[in-house]
């Protein structure tokens, strides 16, 4: 916790009013939806599928999602004061990430750059609501999510250091770096792509020990679905058999009756 106060990321504290910690949880998903797309706004800009003026908007809507979730918290909560004290990477976004300074600025590329901590920021901020989806071990999500950490991270690799090569280079590389194989054909040679390249290997720490747990518990799965299959294939046949005999044993018990009429 003594972490996350000092990156400012505390978020809405657990002894708040029942509506702030609703619209707070509420609030999570949509702001790990804007953190994945910058990326691929990134990517947009940089193979000319959008306009710059285009990509202007994409960048003012992430900035009023800020306004908004920032504005919404603070009147939601009692103790507004603490609220902006423990969340001030908020305000360091709001007032250093408006878009019109990006146009105006001789720091252009520096600001704009401030995408990638926002994203960082915002991963943060969900990670504990992250993990406990992850928990679920489903296959079909550790796959998604598996994807689509390696295609953004190709974006911002390439993004951060264009000597990479193409996005599907940064995708090579990425997949490799997450899985640890480090054939070394392609390496960051910039100190933001090296730093990037560091997280990204933690990432693959836990990424790979959660799809391979998930892949372990989903082939045992289905081994031990079929053994109970059988087994209650067996218990039926067992039942029936039971259930036969019972009734042998009643016919047996009628005819030795019938057979040995009672004396006068």
């Amino acid at each position: 916790m003594k972490v996350i106060n000092l990156l400012g990321i505390t978020g809405v504290d657990q002894h708040e009013r029942p509506h702030a910690l609703v619209w707070a949880r509420r609030l999570e998903w949509p702001m790990l939806l804007v953190a994945l797309w910058i990326p691929v706004e990134w990517y947009l800009e940089e193979t000319g599928a959008v306009s710059m003026a285009n990509a202007r908007w994409f960048d003012w809507a992430i900035w009023l999602v800020f306004i908004f979730e920032t504005t919404l918290l603070t009147f939601l909560v009692r103790d507004k004061r603490r609220y902006l004290r423990t969340n001030w990477m908020n305000l360091v976004i709001i007032f250093g990430g408006v878009p019109l300074e990006w146009t105006y600025t001789p720091l252009l590329g520096a600001l704009r750059n401030l995408r990638l901590g926002i994203m960082i920021f915002l991963l943060i901020r969900v990670s504990g609501r992250l993990r406990q989806f992850l928990a679920r071990r489903q296959v079909s999500t550790m796959l998604t999510f598996s994807a689509i950490a390696v295609v953004l991270s190709g974006i911002i690799a390439t993004r951060l250091d264009p000597t990479m090569g193409s996005i599907w280079d940064g995708m090579w590389w990425a997949w490799v770096t997450l899985t640890h194989t480090g054939y070394g054909d392609i390496v960051p040679h910039t100190g933001a792509s090296r730093v990037f390249g560091a997280l990204v290997i933690l990432l693959g720490v836990v990424l790979v020990s959660l799809l391979t747990a998930t892949l372990s518990v989903f082939f045992i799965g289905s081994e031990v679905g079929k053994i109970e299959k059988e087994e209650r294939k067996e218990d039926r046949l067992l039942q029936e058999v039971a259930e036969r005999l019972d009734r042998i044993e009643k016919l047996l018990a009628e005819q030795q009756a019938n057979s040995n009429p009672p004396s006068e």
